[in-house]
Order: structure tokens, then C-alpha cells, then sequence
């Protein structure tokens, strides 16, 4: 990854979704030029704590751990998350790291949210490990150094225009059935014994039941991940894209937010992982011009 060094991921909370009025700015497309209405999701991104830094090296059988260094008093709170070292030496850690620089294949991070910041209710932050990426091992180094025990913006990871993947965990559904699970047609109502169900599940031989056939089993709470999505909007005043009464089911964002060009899989306040696009269609390009941000309630009347 070619600039500065910076942590490859960052971490936020899914807090809903609305639409805009945007000029098309497509090239090519039958609304190039004119008004278009287009849904958006807004994410809270408090910004997240680096309590940690860990160095890999090359191996035959993979990256294996060197070291790694947390960093000084490290707040209570992330006590609900993991076990915090104890007395760490971290000046110690990193002079281990540093002298090991021309074996370190890698350099991560360890970032924590800080859900506190929010009023999504959430208590225990989550705690992701995140790549450095952009310039070599020694300048990779010196930005973990400097900002260990520090708060990371989302403006410090992410540029507006940037395309970017989600990682999420959809919402769960339980244990359904064939029709909703596979999106099967139902049986004809004169159907022995049940009509949301598969017609057969297999002949006499193979004496088995192939992996393709639709049964029952559970759908959804499944990690999936999202590719190419446009950041629209970065910002620090919720209350800009915050609709009347609130969220539903997520309420009101008072600070730090970004605003993503369509849909992200989860349910309100489920923590989201964006991170640097994996196939970006190119580099960041010109978000298209807001003219308008739909503020009216989500409530059902």
C-alpha cells in the first residue's frame, strides 16, 4: 500500500438508515448531471483506542508472533473485553520490536472501541486486530510508537470517495425453513404431507443426501463481507444526519459518524468493521454533491 502509514480497519456502530438528494456524477449514466435520490447508511465512529502493537515474522509455517508492547495505564474499561497485561513494560516491548525490525514481516495494531461515547447502551468494547499499512517496516514502526496509548479518527484511517469492504455479522433469523431459507416454491396446496418443503431430497442411489438440496437449518447471525462501498459523508455532528426522534431502534448520534452509499448487513447498534477496499474499482474518487439529507422520523405512525 503506497502513503503514509496508517491502521488498514477501523471499527464503528451501525446506527440506521435514510436517504439523500445527490447530483449524478457517474459518467455514462442516463441521470449523468441531474438530481437522484440515493440510500445511505450512517455509522457512529467514536474514535478508537490503540492499546497495543504486535510483530510478526515469516516463517514456513506462516507469520508467527515476535513480540508485541500494550501500552501505559490502559483505561479500565477494556477490562470488560479482555484480561489487561499487568505492569507492562512497554518501553521494554518496543526496544524488543525495534531491534528485531529487519526480521518483522508485519506490524499491527490493537484498537478498541469506546462504545462510552455513544448512546447505543453497549458497555464492552470490541477489540480488533488491525495491519499497518503504507510506507516500510521502520516508518511502520515509528507510527505505532507515536500513537500507542492515543485515540485513532476515522479521518485518520479512511479519505471521503474512498471505496471501502464491510465486515459484518448479518441479522439472525433462527431456524427456518426450506422456502425462506432457500427461497424455494412451495408445493402445490394438494401436496402430501407438507407445501413449504422440497418436492424430494434425493433418489435411491446415491443412498445419501447431497449438499445441494434445500432443508431446513439456521438462517442468518452469519459473518459476511461487503465490497466497494463509497463513503459519502465523514463528520463529527451527529446531529446532521440524525432523523426526528432519533433512530429507531439505536436513538440519537451526538458526535463522530460517516455516511455509506447503500445498505450494510446487520441490525442497529451491531459493531461493523470497515477496512481498505481488498478490489478497489480505483483510487478515491470525487463524492457525488449532497443537495439534500432526509431528516423526517423512521417511526411507524
Amino acid at each position: 500500500m503506497e502513503g503514509s502509514p496508517r491502521p488498514l480497519a477501523f471499527a464503528g456502530y451501525k446506527a440506521g438508515m435514510t436517504h439523500i438528494v445527490v447530483m449524478d456524477n457517474r459518467k455514462g449514466s442516463f441521470t449523468y448531471g441531474r438530481e437522484i435520490v440515493v440510500p445511505v447508511t450512517i455509522l457512529e465512529t467514536p474514535p478508537m483506542l490503540a492499546c497495543g502493537t504486535r510483530a510478526y515474522v515469516k516463517t514456513s509455517d506462516g507469520l508467527k508472533t515476535l513480540t508485541e508492547a500494550w501500552a501505559e495505564n490502559p483505561p479500565k474499561y477494556l477490562d470488560r473485553a479482555f484480561t489487561v497485561p499487568e505492569k507492562f513494560d512497554t518501553a521494554n516491548g518496543l526496544k524488543k520490536i525495534e531491534d528485531s525490525l529487519a526480521n518483522v514481516a508485519e506490524l499491527r495494531m490493537f484498537l478498541a472501541t469506546q462504545p462510552k461515547l455513544t448512546k447505543g447502551g453497549r458497555k464492552k468494547p470490541e477489540l480488533i486486530e488491525v495491519k499497518i499499512g503504507g510506507g516500510s517496516i521502520k516508518e511502520q514502526f515509528e507510527y505505532a510508537k507515536t500513537i500507542l496509548g492515543k485515540e485513532v479518527g476515522f479521518s485518520d484511517v479512511f479519505a471521503l470517495g474512498q471505496s471501502v469492504d464491510i465486515v459484518a455479522v448479518t441479522k439472525g433469523k433462527g431456524i427456518q425453513g426450506p422456502v425462506k431459507r432457500w427461497g424455494v416454491r412451495k408445493l402445490s396446496h394438494k401436496s402430501r404431507k407438507t407445501v413449504r418443503g422440497v418436492g424430494s431430497i434425493g433418489g435411491w442411489n446415491p443412498s445419501y443426501v447431497m449438499y445441494s438440496v434445500p432443508r431446513p437449518g439456521q438462517m442468518g447471525f452469519f459473518q459476511r463481507t461487503e465490497y466497494n462501498k463509497q463513503i459519502v459523508k465523514i463528520g463529527d455532528k451527529g446531529s446532521e444526519v440524525t432523523p426526528k426522534g432519533g433512530f429507531i431502534r439505536y436513538g440519537v448520534i451526538n458526535g463522530n459518524y460517516v455516511m455509506l452509499k447503500g445498505s450494510v448487513p446487520g441490525p442497529a447498534k451491531r459493531s461493523i468493521i470497515i477496512r481498505h477496499a481488498a478490489r478497489a474499482p480505483g483510487p478515491p474518487g470525487t463524492p457525488p454533491e449532497i443537495k439534500f439529507i432526509s431528516l423526517e422520523s423512521k417511526q411507524s405512525d
